[in-house]
């Protein structure tokens, strides 16, 4: 099959839980949606994405995604590409180590923590990843999808991940400022990448769900 010359890649974060709304750091735990406070967001996202064909979806295999993931597809005709997600640690929320089910209220005094947060992120957390350490398995991870992509002629792909996974995937690729480049709660970007001269790169980006008056 000929290489595919332009791919879409909607990258979007999980619904809400209620670490969200405690304001938790929660990285790698295995946190559940909070229902029904997560539904309208994720009601929103989904009819978004409704009249979108996907040739691929990848998600992080934590809890939280894995239902947002499924709300997102209810309804969709069965024998489809998205009846066979791919689920891939490497989309995981960045390792944040001992902060972990903590609130800024609790870390603030702390030296480490202030530190980690005047680094934005390039220090690790104690026990945790760095932002070069979570970059580095995003960017595996997005290796293999243009690979597939360009072996299969993927034209649009999903993936389900987590804020801060979205937030350096936008600093890689948009050039996004740190404080930035957080997503909300079922929300999350659509990148573009055309293939030139032997190699992919990211020309446009814009936020999912688009505002209601931007083109798609």
């Amino acid at each position: 099959m000929a290489a595919a010359l332009r791919l879409e890649l909607v990258v979007v974060r999980h619904g809400l839980t209620a670490w969200n709304r405690e304001r938790r750091y929660q990285g790698q735990r295995d946190i559940p949606l909070q229902m029904p406070e997560a539904l309208p967001d994720m009601d929103r996202l989904r009819d978004h994405l409704a009249d979108l064909a996907f040739d691929a979806v990848h998600c992080s295999d934590l809890r939280r995604c894995r239902q947002t993931l499924a709300h997102v597809l209810e309804g969709r005709a069965p024998g489809t590409p998205e009846e066979a997600p791919c689920f891939d640690a490497r989309l995981r929320e960045l390792d944040f180590g001992d902060y972990e089910g903590r609130t800024w209220e609790e870390l603030k005094d702390d030296p480490g923590y202030r530190a980690w947060v005047d680094s934005q992120g390039r220090l690790a957390t104690p026990g945790g990843e760095s932002a070069d350490d979570l970059w580095a398995r995003l960017s595996a991870w997005l290796d293999d999808v243009l690979a597939e992509a360009q072996a299969h002629g993927h034209r649009r792909v999903l993936a389900v991940s987590h804020g801060g996974a979205i937030r350096e995937l936008r600093r890689r690729l948009e050039a996004a400022d740190f404080w930035e480049g957080v997503v909300g709660q079922a929300q999350g970007r659509r990148f573009v990448f055309v293939h030139e001269e032997g190699d992919w790169r990211c020309s446009a980006s814009s936020a999912v769900p688009a505002p209601v008056d931007a083109p798609w």
